[in-house]
C-alpha cells in the first residue's frame, strides 16, 4: 500500500493536538499553537466534494452555461432510502478494510453544526453549480457585499470565539477512530471479546454535545445578523433567491474581506458563515433537516477515499457514481454470505436513522426561533444533540462490528482484490492524521480500553 508523506513535516509537528484521558468520558486537548486550522479553508482553496450522491446519479455539475432545473432532486427520503444507505455502507466497508487510522480521521468541515440547510442548497442548486469550486465563494461574496461592516464584524467575533470548539470536536473523534481500528486489527484489551456498544454510544453522545453547542452559538449569531437586516438588505437577499440558482448570480464581485487583516482561519470561517446564513435565510426547516447519505458513521475513511484525490486540484471533478460503483465493487469481491452481512446493516440501522431525522428536525425547529427574534434553549439543543450522538454511535457500532466480522473471514485473494480496488480509486495511505481535511501529525490519543468489553 502506498504511503502519503506530509509536505513540510516539521511545520506539521507543532500543529498536532493531543487527546489525553481525563476520565472515561472526557477528553482534553493540548492547544494547537498558531494553527486553529484552516479547517473550512480547504473548501475554498481545494475542491472537496463533500456529499456526492450515494445512489447512481447523472446530474451535470458543470456550470459554464447554467441550466435551471425544475424541481429539487435530493430529499431526506432519498438520503435515508435503502438504496442510498446500502451503497454508502458498502463504500464505508471498502474504505475501512483497506484504510488506516489516518484515513479514518479525514472529515469534511461541513459535517459540523450542519443545520443551516447549506447541504440542501448545494445538492439542489437549480443551476447544478452546487459542487463547483466557485459555489461557496459566489454566495459568500454576494452576501458580504450586502452586509454592513458592523454585521461582518459580528461574523469575525464569532469566528474567533468558535475555532477552538470546532477543533475540539475534530480531536474528540480520535478515540472512536482508534477503537474501531483496534477492533479490525484484533488489538483487543486482555479479557475482552469486542466493542462495548454502550461505551461507543455514550462516547458519541459527548462528542455530539460539542456539536450541539457549536450549532446553538452559530444559529444565535445568524439570528442576530438576520434580525439586524434593513428592508433594503432583505430585498437584495430575496432578489438573489429569485434568480433561481447560484449559477445566475454575479460571479465577478471582489473579495469584501480583503484588507481587513484577518487571519486565514478567521477569514475562512467568515466566508463560511456568509454562505450558511444565506442558506438559512432562504431555506426552511426541511432544508435544515436534510443530510446526504454519507452524513453519519463518518469514522471509517470513506471521505478520504473519495475526496483526497481532489485535494489541491481545483479542476478535479469527482464521479457522481463513485460511491455506488465502488460500493458495488466491494460487494462483488465478497462471498454471498459476506455480502449479506454488509447488506443487513441497512435493516439494523433503519429505526435509529429514522430517529436521527426526527432529532434533527427538533434541533432545526428550536434553532429557527432565533430567526423570529425568540430565544432558543441551549440545554434543549445540547440534549437533543446528545441523543443524536447516541444514535450515530449505534450506527457506527453496527458498521465497525460487521465490517470486522467480514474482514476476519476474507481470504488472502479477497484482501488483495480489495486493496487493488482502493488503489484504483487513488488511495494513498497518509503518514499521519487529519484535523478535518488538514494533514497533521497523528495526535496522542487517550487509552481506548474502556470502549471494549
Amino acid at each position: 500500500m502506498k504511503t502519503l508523506a506530509f509536505k513540510n513535516r516539521k511545520e506539521q509537528e507543532h500543529v498536532a493536538g493531543n487527546i489525553r484521558p481525563a476520565g472515561i468520558m472526557q477528553t482534553t486537548m493540548t492547544r494547537i499553537p498558531g494553527l486553529i486550522i484552516i479547517m473550512i479553508g480547504i473548501i475554498f482553496s481545494s475542491f472537496i466534494v463533500q456529499c456526492k450522491k450515494a445512489a447512481v446519479e447523472t446530474a451535470d455539475t458543470a456550470a459554464t452555461s447554467p441550466v435551471t432545473l425544475a424541481v429539487d432532486q435530493y430529499t431526506i427520503t432519498q438520503a435515508v432510502s435503502d438504496e442510498a444507505q446500502g451503497n454508502t455502507i458498502a463504500f464505508d466497508g471498502l474504505a475501512y478494510l483497506t484504510g488506516s487510522l489516518g484515513s479514518q480521521s479525514f472529515l469534511p468541515p461541513g459535517k459540523v453544526a450542519d443545520y443551516s440547510g447549506f447541504q440542501y442548497l448545494r445538492d439542489n442548486d437549480p443551476t447544478s453549480l452546487g459542487h463547483n469550486t466557485s459555489f461557496v465563494t459566489i454566495i459568500s461574496y454576494n452576501v458580504l457585499h450586502i452586509l454592513t461592516s458592523d454585521q461582518i464584524s459580528m461574523f469575525v467575533a464569532r469566528a474567533q470565539n468558535q475555532i477552538n470548539s470546532i477543533n475540539a470536536f475534530a480531536l474528540k473523534r480520535f478515540p472512536l477512530l482508534k477503537a474501531f481500528r483496534r477492533l479490525k486489527e484484533g488489538d483487543l484489551p486482555a479479557g475482552t471479546a469486542g466493542l462495548s456498544r454502550e461505551a461507543v454510544v455514550n462516547y458519541a453522545a459527548t462528542l455530539y454535545q460539542v456539536d450541539g453547542q457549536i450549532s446553538y452559538d452559530r444559529a444565535k449569531l445568524f439570528g442576530s445578523v438576520v434580525n439586524s437586516l434593513t428592508a433594503g438588505q432583505r430585498a437584495k437577499l430575496d432578489a438573489l433567491k429569485a434568480l433561481k440558482g447560484v449559477g445566475h448570480w454575479d460571479s465577478s464581485l471582489s473579495d469584501p474581506l480583503q484588507g481587513l487583516g484577518l487571519s486565514q482561519d478567521v477569514n475562512v470561517a467568515v466566508m463560511t458563515y456568509a454562505s450558511e446564513i444565506y442558506a438559512w435565510y432562504a431555506g426552511t426547516v426541511t432544508s435544515d433537516v436534510y443530510f446526504c447519505p454519507e452524513r453519519h458513521g463518518t469514522y471509517f475513511g470513506s471521505f478520504y477515499l473519495k475526496d483526497w484525490p481532489a485535494m489541491g486540484n481545483p479542476n478535479y471533478t469527482i464521479d457522481e457514481t463513485l460511491t455506488a460503483n465502488a460500493g458495488q465493487g466491494f460487494l462483488a469481491i465478497l462471498t454471498a454470505a459476506q455480502a449479506s452481512q454488509v447488506k443487513a446493516i441497512v435493516g439494523l440501522q433503519r429505526s435509529a436513522l429514522a430517529e436521527i431525522v426526527t432529532k434533527r428536525e427538533a434541533v432545526a425547529v428550536e434553532l429557527r426561533k432565533f430567526l423570529a427574534s425568540q430565544a432558543a434553549d441551549s440545554s434543549t439543543v445540547v440534549a437533543l444533540s446528545a441523543r443524536y450522538g447516541e444514535l450515530d454511535g449505534e450506527l457506527s457500532y453496527y458498521y465497525a462490528t460487521t465490517f470486522t466480522q467480514v474482514y476476519n473471514t476474507l481470504s488472502d485473494d479477497q484482501k488483495l482484490k480489495l486493496t487493488a480496488l482502493a488503489e484504483k480509486l487513488g488511495f494513498i495511505s497518509p503518514a499521519g492524521g487529519f484535523l478535518y481535511s488538514q494533514p497533521v501529525v497523528m495526535p496522542e490519543i487517550m487509552n481506548t480500553d474502556f470502549m471494549f468489553k
